[in-house]
């Protein structure tokens, strides 16, 4: 990887849907009740936004989006990031704004000043940590190939796309705008399939993305073997081997698999005394990852790495971590 110019490099760069989250705890009635699919994201409309909001009891908000969140675990592990998302000129959008460069993220997208507002996801905690998404995409669907800074692409070693964001056309056009400026730039392209829901959306232009655009795979195990139709994990892995230049593959509380080079590493997870919230886990295994990678780590510690972010993220409510990532990792780089 070609190094940045001196005062411009950021290590990760990610583009994504620009959310703010509201978090709420629900139990499986309420689930089975709205007919709600548990543990899955579901994309819904203003209204329905907001009237499942109006039924759920203290509702935190606090700014997210997957990419987003990767972008902010970067920097509490002590990598630089970017990140380019959209936004609309109201209230939530402000606090987007504010929340991701107090966490020391650039971020310079302008605002839309018309259309839709703000993005918001409605993220419904169960007993068991599993979380269930319900997503108003909002203004965040209107990023456009005019919002990708080139100049931040090309400072990136890494730039990395959201799978959540692959459905509008525009912000379609606007991946492949910054895949292609960060490997004109001899940069890599990470890609995160984000939700099986996706997956099955866009199968065909996933594996047409994993083709030719993309470097870096980040997926779970029902992604994965949802992408290659498989018959479960191990054959599903048996057709990703070698098709880019590395995956990482989680597994849940059964660790991570990264496949690199032909080889085949398994990372074990780390141990978390009560799991609280599944919210962001792979956000931050991405994370962690991402800034073992960008220092030159080797397939096991950046496995590692991405354990003990994602394990931080799950032990409190919330997809943020809480404590300084850069202090729980010393110890692995």
């Amino acid at each position: 990887m070609t190094k940045p110019s001196p005062g411009t490099e950021r290590d990760v760069v990610g583009l994504g849907n620009a959310i703010v989250d509201v978090l709420a705890h629900a139990d499986d009635g309420f689930l089975v009740e709205h007919g709600l699919a548990k543990g899955a994201m579901t994309l819904i409309d203003a209204d329905q936004a907001k009237r499942l909001y109006g039924l759920v009891s203290d509702p935190v908000e606090c700014s997210g989006g997957s990419a987003a969140n990767t972008m902010v675990g970067l920097v509490s592990l002590g990598s630089r990031a970017g990140y380019i998302g959209k936004v609309r000129d109201d209230e939530l959008g402000g606090v987007f704004t504010r929340d991701i460069r107090a966490a020391g993220v650039a971020f310079k997208t302008a605002p839309a000043r018309d259309g839709a507002a703000t993005a918001r996801c409605l993220v419904l905690v169960s007993p068991d940590a599993q979380r269930t998404m319900l997503t108003f995409l909002g203004a965040s669907a209107e990023l456009s190939p005019a919002d990708v800074d080139p100049a931040l692409i090309r400072s990136a070693r890494v730039v990395y796309l959201e799978g959540y964001l692959w459905d509008p056309p525009p912000a379609k056009e606007a991946f492949l705008e910054a895949a292609e400026l960060a490997h004109a730039a001899d940069r890599l392209v990470a890609l995160t399939l984000s939700d099986s829901f996706c997956v099955d959306r866009h199968r065909e232009e996933f594996l047409d993305l994993l083709e030719h655009h993309v470097d870096i795979l980040f997926a779970n195990e029902d992604e994965i073997v949802s992408l290659y139709r498989a018959a479960d994990f191990e054959a599903a892995v048996r057709q990703l081997n070698g098709r880019c230049r590395w995956a990482a593959l989680t597994r849940g509380a059964a660790g991570s698999v990264i496949l690199h080079g032909g080889t085949h590493v398994e990372v074990p997870a780390e141990h978390v005394d009560n799991v609280l919230d599944t919210t962001g886990a792979g956000d931050l295994f991405a994370a962690g990852f991402l800034h073992g990678l960008s220092r030159g780590a080797d397939a096991a510690t950046c496995g590692r790495l991405g354990s003990i972010a994602a394990a931080e993220a799950i032990s409190h409510f919330g997809a943020r971590p809480e404590r300084e990532l850069k202090q729980l990792a010393k110890a692995v780089l």
